[in-house]
């Protein structure tokens, strides 16, 4: 596979170096608000209904028998790894659907930046505009997702491939992050859902360098609350510097090394 990690990982970080940028600071809040809003509830809903529906998990799957109370406690660790996982992506889901048009206002804005575009704000309208389209490509992601994600939860209860489900989630996880938001800028520029996917599998260790770093960056308190407008900020360098130039994007930006 070509490509390189760490420099997909650094787009991440400067897109958090990059937040405070006055010039974008007031696209930022919408996609911010939506983020700690639906993960303050992700975490309510963890608080107060973890232990009730890995509970109910394990009474499905175990039958009322005393000599396979040992079980539970074998199951107990793997089914919890399992509702963190379902709510995780299922919040995310939700987050990226409500803030896609936002998102996607916000990558046009930081794209014109680094190019050194100056032009009329458009405001509301030029938002509303792109509703139509950034829910129709959040649908096919959707699409792209499911499938896989629920072939994936089978294969974690088959022996022996369970036991690498975890890393499989965690690179399942880093691709998806990295298609959820390399497709803000590549949508903007008309770039087919199908071709966005062919772009970034023909560097798939920056790809998955990316996103490995946005997932990881999800799971921590506080930093996990900013993540997402970083993401579509890190993601519009990364669409610039890296892949517009092959689909005649404009002239290739390179940073400082």
């Amino acid at each position: 596979m070509k490509g390189n990690p760490l420099r997909g990982a650094s787009y991440l970080l400067r897109g958090l170096q990059m937040l405070p940028d006055p010039s974008i600071r007031h696209f930022v809040i919408i996609p911010l608000l939506v983020n700690i809003l639906l993960f303050g509830g992700a975490i309510w809903l963890l608080i107060s209904e973890f232990e009730v529906w890995v509970d109910y998990l394990i009474n499905q799957m175990l039958p009322d028998w005393d000599w396979l109370e040992f079980l539970r406690y074998l199951l107990w660790p793997l089914l919890a790894l399992v509702v963190l996982v379902i709510v995780y992506y299922s919040f995310t889901l939700v987050a990226n659907f409500i803030a896609a048009p936002f998102n996607g206002f916000l990558s046009e804005k930081v794209e014109r930046q680094l190019r050194g575009e100056v032009s009329a704000d458009e405001g509301w309208g030029e938002l509303l505009a792109m509703i139509p389209r950034t829910l129709q490509r959040e649908l096919a992601k959707l699409a792209y997702y499911l499938p896989r994600v629920l072939l994936l939860l089978v294969l974690t209860f088959v022996p022996v491939v369970g036991l690498v489900s975890p890393l499989l989630w965690f690179l399942f996880g880093a691709w998806m992050m990295s298609i959820q938001y390399c497709d803000y800028p590549m949508d903007n520029n008309k770039v087919s859902f199908g071709q966005m996917k062919q772009l970034l599998k023909s560097e798939r260790l920056t790809a998955v360098g990316f996103g490995g770093l946005v997932q990881v960056g999800m799971m921590i308190p506080l930093l996990n609350l900013v993540l997402m407008p970083a993401a579509v900020v890190g993601a519009t360098l990364y669409w610039v510097e890296e892949h517009a130039p092959v689909v005649g994007g404009g002239t290739q930006i390179r940073p400082a090394r």
